[in-house]
């Protein structure tokens, strides 16, 4: 039976509806970036897509062909992520799409190696005729999160996010989305095939635990609280 990273890792593909807090490791990816409105019908996004299932379906194929991969074994391709960001706010405005900036990943076996991800990319560039030069093998430590599994559409998201903010305020953590600790989506469900209502999309943000601060009460004694998410 083929491995199947959703099963096999649950805690990273399947949360629950509720917010977590998770700390991810870090893990090696297919990635292609670009920008803009995901949504649009000649949009690079759409493109991006299309390069990424290339290469990963050339490596879970390459047991039918001369190539042998030190450690290969059978597996599921993971589902399509996303990393997103936008120039000048901490966060994402649902609003203006046309300002995203997105990393889309599949994420590799462990098997993976650097050197078998760039004959993956020449095999699948030859075999399909694609321009894959905009592929790349990406490295993400993603660290300590909150995350909660999101269903609905995606321009929903924003109710979510707010009561992962309010879960990790209350467990003593700060939102941390920095230039390199983004926005991370996981999808669980086909857009073109599900409806928007049922749509499964795991929703993941970076996050760093408060510090102590130490206040002095009186001559003797101190007080130690912590730094508040809220505003």
């Amino acid at each position: 039976m083929a491995f199947d990273f959703k099963k096999e890792y649950k805690e990273f593909y399947m949360p629950k509806s509720k917010p977590s807090i998770v700390t991810v490791p870090s893990m090696n990816y297919i990635a292609v970036r670009g920008k803009g409105d995901p949504n649009r019908e000649d949009s690079e996004y759409k493109a991006a897509i299309g390069l990424l299932y290339g290469i990963a379906f050339t490596i879970k194929m390459s047991k039918m062909g001369d190539r042998r991969i030190d450690g290969y074994f059978d597996f599921v391709v993971p589902p399509l992520e996303g990393f997103w960001w936008q120039e000048g706010i901490n966060g994402i405005d649902y609003a203006h799409k046309e300002r995203f900036n997105w990393i889309s990943v599949i994420r590799l076996p462990d098997f993976v190696s650097k050197t078998d991800f760039d004959w993956a990319k020449e095999e699948a560039a030859r075999k399909k005729k694609m321009d894959l030069s905009k592929a790349e093998f990406f490295t993400y430590d993603e660290g300590l999160c909150v995350q909660c599994m999101h269903i609905g559409p995606y321009d929903d998201e924003p109710t979510t996010v707010e009561l992962m903010h309010r879960l990790a305020d209350e467990q003593g953590y700060t939102p941390d989305i920095t230039d390199q600790r983004m926005h991370h989506e996981i999808y669980l469900s086909d857009a073109r095939k599900t409806a928007p209502e049922k749509l499964k999309t795991v929703i993941r943000h970076p996050v760093r635990k408060n510090k102590p601060v130490r206040a002095a009460v009186g001559r003797s004694h101190t007080v130690e609280y912590f730094e508040s998410a809220s505003p």
